[in-house]
């Protein structure tokens, strides 16, 4: 079994644990902060800090060296220099969602952009929607559905709960990106395909098994977000479609839903499921997550 033992900032480690938020469970000692296991790699992360403040991640299984690599380790940063010069025109790109929330849909776009149209994305401040302000994302979105073509795919929890018992996050979004991908690629003859990788190529199209004609030709680079323009653009996009679902799901019950899955979500949930019951929760929320487990002991 490999093991990589490193040193990981907050920033990263905030986006370690909301990739495998779903895969997570009480840590099996009390000096880790976080625990998630999945078929191809368990991760370990720890409270303690060093000199600079960063905290010990460790990656254990077959595939440790593939998931540390995913997050900027073992001289990831040479790559990115080098697939940022794999650009090419046009592209489509896509990305997700709404994984790491325990409330709120999955949401993935697949986005179609142009090289021509580099000056605008600028020019709105496209970037990873994890660094962007929502109230930005709010404001440009309308512009940005009526400028560029895409294709949105929306799983609400009521449907995610019917269908994870079958298929794991992974599954389920790889399943998403390639309809996402198929439905934006049938209008155009020439492009690329670069999509933000949470999984190894070969376990992406294992998801796929069984599925008609998958999409084909794709580059999988961690970190997609910051490499090519249409992943960035999806990630906007799809934000905003998330945001937008979260707003309407919210005025359903005259609440206002927090993100994440934290503490702070699971206190909310409990108060949700004692004014409108553990049933109306079930349509909101993640049950698959932490956070479903944690509440169901308060309750």
């Amino acid at each position: 079994m490999n093991v990589f033992s490193l040193p990981a900032s907050e920033e990263t480690i905030k986006e370690i644990e909301n990739d495998f938020l779903a895969f997570s469970s009480n840590p099996p000692h009390e000096a880790m902060a976080f625990f998630a296991q999945n078929d191809e790699v368990t991760i370990s992360i720890y409270f303690k800090k060093d000199k600079l403040g960063n905290r010990k991640v460790v990656f254990m299984g077959e595939k440790a060296e593939e998931y540390a690599k995913r997050y900027g380790f073992c001289g990831d940063n040479e790559g990115k220099e080098a697939r940022i010069a794999e650009n090419k025109y046009p592209q489509i790109g896509s990305d997700e969602v709404g994984t790491g929330d325990f409330f709120g849909p999955v949401c993935v776009v697949a986005s179609y952009v142009r090289k021509e149209d580099l000056p605008l994305l600028k020019k709105l401040g496209i970037q990873d929607s994890k660094k962007m302000d929502d109230k930005h994302i709010l404001e440009i979105g309308p512009e940005l559905i009526k400028t560029f073509p895409y294709s949105s795919l929306s799983l609400s929890p009521e449907e995610y709960n019917e269908v994870h018992p079958k298929y794991n996050m992974n599954a389920i979004k790889a399943k998403m990106h390639d309809k996402a991908l198929k439905n934006l690629a049938s209008s155009f003859p020439h492009f690329a395909v670069y999509m933000d990788q949470f999984a190894p190529e070969g376990l992406y199209y294992s998801y796929l098994k069984g599925v008609k004609d998958p999409q084909k030709g794709i580059i999988f680079s961690t970190k997609g977000e910051s490499l090519y323009p249409s992943v960035a653009l999806s990630s906007v996009i799809a934000r905003y479609s998330f945001l937008r679902k979260m707003a309407a799901m919210g005025e359903k019950y005259g609440v206002t839903f927090p993100l994440g899955a934290s503490e702070t979500v699971t206190k909310f949930a409990k108060e949700f499921a004692e004014k409108f019951g553990i049933e109306e929760l079930d349509k909101v929320a993640k049950i698959s997550f932490a956070n479903y487990k944690k509440l169901t002991e308060l309750v």
